[in-house]
């Protein structure tokens, strides 16, 4: 088993009836996972801070977009992943963040007409480029330094794919709450105190699947009100997570209450490095 994995599986076997935890275990993926707080290795990239563009690139938006946060994928453990990141280049993060407008526009998930808030920008290695200033209406977040690890991650309960592997816990009959891995001990457990930043993995839901709330804007909006619906949960499939960034008091972020922010992609987008296609959704406590 990959030291990756040891952490959840062991609390997997100690909340989990044998059968339950190995498949629960199966569904188990790496991520990168970024923290603030290890200066030990190389910088992998930066919370806040200003970005670094190609000649030519405009600052995203017309808001403008705040920049949140931007990653070197050459410090990232790629090799280790299973999504197809860009071996090397940059990836810059964006997202209108309420400063411009007072928090009077919101940048959701289901609304497909507001994905314009968030954007992500790939700098390929030697692009001529240079550091932008942060324009006037929007002030940069505290510019804070990454380091990057192989971490292992779950998936949300209501995730496409847990719900496969655990049809008897959605049934009628049963009922996640009287199911196993849906224990509120068990879920308890897994979860970290430290803000959770990442690129690549299992996304941590704060509500329930992201995944749906994605669906649901590519599909429609409003239009699917049921997650067992099959059309929005072969659509909530489809997607990888790219990033996430969480609420993080050392760069002074804070979405909504205590929340994540969260870009998504198609893997045949990302493997053609088509980051103008990712679709963004965040969630709050």
């Amino acid at each position: 088993m990959p030291p990756w994995k040891t952490h959840h599986a062991a609390v997997a076997h100690r909340f989990l009836p044998p059968e339950d935890a190995a498949t629960w275990i199966g569904l188990l993926r790496p991520a990168a996972g970024l923290t603030t707080d290890d200066a030990s290795g190389p910088c992998a990239g930066y919370l806040g801070g200003e970005p670094v563009l190609p000649i030519g690139t405009e600052w995203p938006g017309h808001g403008p977009l705040t920049f949140v946060a931007s990653v070197e994928c050459a410090a990232l453990p790629t090799t280790e992943l299973d999504i197809a990141l860009p071996a090397s280049g940059t990836l810059q993060f964006f997202y209108f963040d309420g400063q411009f407008d007072d928090d009077e526009a919101l940048v959701e998930a289901r609304e497909s007409d507001s994905q314009a808030g968030a954007r992500v920008i790939y700098v390929p290695a030697g692009a001529e480029a240079t550091q932008r200033t942060t324009p006037t209406g929007i002030k940069p977040y505290p510019k804070v330094p990454l380091s990057a690890r192989t971490v292992g991650t779950f998936p949300d309960i209501t995730h496409p794919v847990a719900r496969a592997a655990f049809p008897e816990a959605f049934s009628a009959t049963c009922g996640l709450s009287h199911h196993a891995v849906g224990a509120y001990e068990f879920r308890e457990a897994l979860f970290a105190t430290t803000p959770q930043h990442r690129v690549g993995g299992h996304a941590v839901a704060v509500q329930d699947s992201v995944e749906h709330e994605v669906a649901q804007g590519v599909l429609g909006g409003d239009t699917f009100t049921s997650f067992s619906d099959p059309a929005l949960l072969a659509e909530a499939a489809e997607w990888v997570l790219l990033a996430q960034i969480d609420s993080d008091w050392s760069a002074e972020m804070c979405w909504g209450d205590m929340g994540t922010l969260y870009w998504f992609i198609k893997p045949a987008d990302l493997a053609a490095h088509r980051f103008d296609r990712t679709w963004f959704g965040w969630q709050c406590t």
